[in-house]
């Protein structure tokens, strides 16, 4: 048991031996851009962009302190059309979302190796947005001489915030330049929505999410 003991406390101690100095500041980001389509019955088109650069500053040997200020973009379409023996129905839909995202951190890392470490990342994003939807909803009947033709449009706006932790490994290529990569997230998020009449809803989220795996690049303004 005593040897057990001394051995944990060796490896905690070398860990912690190995130090980035305090002043050093980084520089990194998210950059994201995807799109998704489906031609068939639902005609459908989705794209999504973000662009979040991220700044840290080691406050402490081995402890950052840092924040994220970007900007999000989606935009959704799709036309359906539905039938039955007396109607025909389509509906051309539109929505469209900008957000303002700032998100604040501390990471402390522990050293695996020379070039090697480890780090845990606590991190509370904000997002200040607007949603935009616009649907063109046709009634036809020919049957009952109906061709009704209605134009919807509803701007709701909304905030969020988060509380996620991550875990994560990165790897100095030299004293400016490393790789980085997060292995999944836990936390909490609440979203809250401004409604047409200035009612407000809100929707939460909170759990484990094993599947999010980030890769990155940091540029290293070494002190």
């Amino acid at each position: 048991m005593k040897k057990l003991i001394f051995a944990i406390l060796t490896v905690l101690f070398s860990l912690s031996n190995a130090q980035i100095n305090r002043g050093t500041i980084y520089v990194s980001g998210q950059l994201n851009y995807s799109k998704e389509e489906n031609k068939e019955n639902l005609h459908y088109n989705e794209q999504n962009f973000q662009i979040i650069p991220t700044v840290g500053v080691f406050v402490a040997p081995n402890l950052v302190l840092g924040t994220g200020l970007g900007y999000k973009y989606s935009k959704r379409d799709y036309f359906q059309t539905y039938n039955n023996e007396s109607f025909f129905t389509t509906i051309d839909y539109t929505g469209k979302t900008n957000t303002i995202v700032i998100a604040p951190f501390v990471r402390k890392y522990w050293n695996l190796s020379d070039n090697l470490y480890i780090f845990g990342q606590l991190e509370v994003p904000m997002e200040f947005g607007k949603l935009n939807q616009e649907a063109d909803v046709l009634n036809v009947s020919e049957m009952y001489g109906i061709y009704d033709l209605q134009k919807l449009s509803i701007e709701r706006k909304y905030t969020s915030i988060g509380i996620h932790i991550k875990p994560g490994f990165d790897y100095f290529l030299n004293k400016n330049w490393s790789l980085e990569a997060t292995l999944g997230e836990f936390g909490y998020k609440e979203i809250k929505y401004k409604d047409v009449d200035d009612d407000y809803s809100r929707n939460y989220n909170f759990g484990l999410n094993l599947s999010s795996v980030t890769f990155g690049v940091k540029y290293i303004l070494a002190k």
